[in-house]
């Protein structure tokens, strides 16, 4: 009956992409098994999918994908799970009193949508007013890159990118906006594939008027090289 109630919910949600937290959901003992150990179990996950499928392991063409993908969700696209791997951000004095604001655009995103595990591709562009303390420009391309490596919804991460930098600079002007394409809508389901999903988050100073627009004028400009 349980499971019965659980389905129903879950075709109730249908496409529609609800985030439940604004914290990515891990149970307790998410980091009890080793990495090598979560690899051996997902490889047996990964071959019983494909078997169920009808697929033929024997295929030399198919036979190490079961430990390809399995290496694939540890080791890469979900790497961001694990709060070791996160990036040590080393801030600075703006000796050099730099008081406007400072923008990183076009970060590339890679990620993964939690509903259907797949591919989340876009930009984001990230903005911040120093109160005294800055930040390693590539250390803001590095954040964003732990956040995406995780099955993700694209306003949590949009805000998990924020409330990081917020703590790491000790600031609350920090803003991030991010344009990006869900394969779960560009390759199934509507299959709209012009679309993509635009996310802001806005803290601090960046919630007035003008210190957003300035921020949105920004990340229009071309950069030529």
């Amino acid at each position: 009956m349980k499971i019965d109630k659980a389905l129903e919910a879950i075709e109730a949600l249908g496409d529609n992409h609800v985030a439940t937290s604004a914290t990515t959901p891990l149970r307790e003992d998410a980091f009890k098994l080793s990495d090598k150990e979560k690899i051996a179990l997902i490889r047996e996950d990964v071959k019983h999918i494909m078997e169920t499928l009808g697929l033929d392991l024997n295929d030399d063409s198919l036979s190490g994908t079961p430990q390809r993908v399995a290496k694939m969700f540890v080791n890469e696209i979900f790497s961001g799970l694990h709060p070791q791997r996160k990036p040590e951000a080393s801030t600075f004095d703006n000796n050099y009193k730099y008081g406007e604001m400072l923008v990183e655009k076009n970060i590339t995103v890679y990620s993964t949508c939690e509903h259907h595990l797949l591919p989340i591709i876009g930009r984001a562009h990230v903005a911040y007013i120093s109160n005294g303390t800055v930040v390693g420009l590539s250390k803001m391309n590095r954040i964003v890159d732990y956040y995406a490596k995780r099955p993700q919804v694209q306003e949590r991460l949009t805000m998990q990118i924020v409330q990081d930098l917020q703590v790491v600079l000790n600031t609350k002007d920090v803003a991030c906006v991010i344009d990006a394409k869900h394969l779960c809508v560009n390759s199934r389901g509507i299959r709209d594939i012009e679309s993509s999903t635009v996310t802001s988050e806005f803290g601090g100073k960046f919630k007035e008027e003008s210190v957003r627009r300035e921020f949105l004028d920004y990340i229009k400009l071309e950069t030529r090289f």
